[in-house]
């Protein structure tokens, strides 16, 4: 067997009366129910994905163009000709 440690939990009064009936219903002690729980937690924590930070995708190498001179430029270069 493994490593043990023990340690003190407080639990609330109407949490604890709950984990009676479910100790009791489905014959567990306390120590195997919070082991449950716990192995479950652990469990999620360790499927939850991590957020992918954003690839930075540039284009063209030497910057922007002769003569677009910021944002507005490119705007007007993207809807030139479309009626906008």
């Amino acid at each position: 067997m493994g490593n043990h440690m023990k340690t003190t939990v407080e639990i609330a009064d109407a949490l604890l009366a709950e984990v009676r009936i479910l100790m009791e219903r489905d014959n567990m002690t306390l120590k195997s129910l919070v082991e449950l729980g716990l192995r479950r937690v652990v469990a999620d924590a360790k499927r939850e994905k991590k957020p992918v930070p954003p690839r930075i995708v540039t284009f063209g190498g030497d910057g922007l163009q002769p003569g677009v001179n910021g944002f507005q430029d490119m705007l007007e270069l993207t809807y030139a000709g479309r009626g906008g």
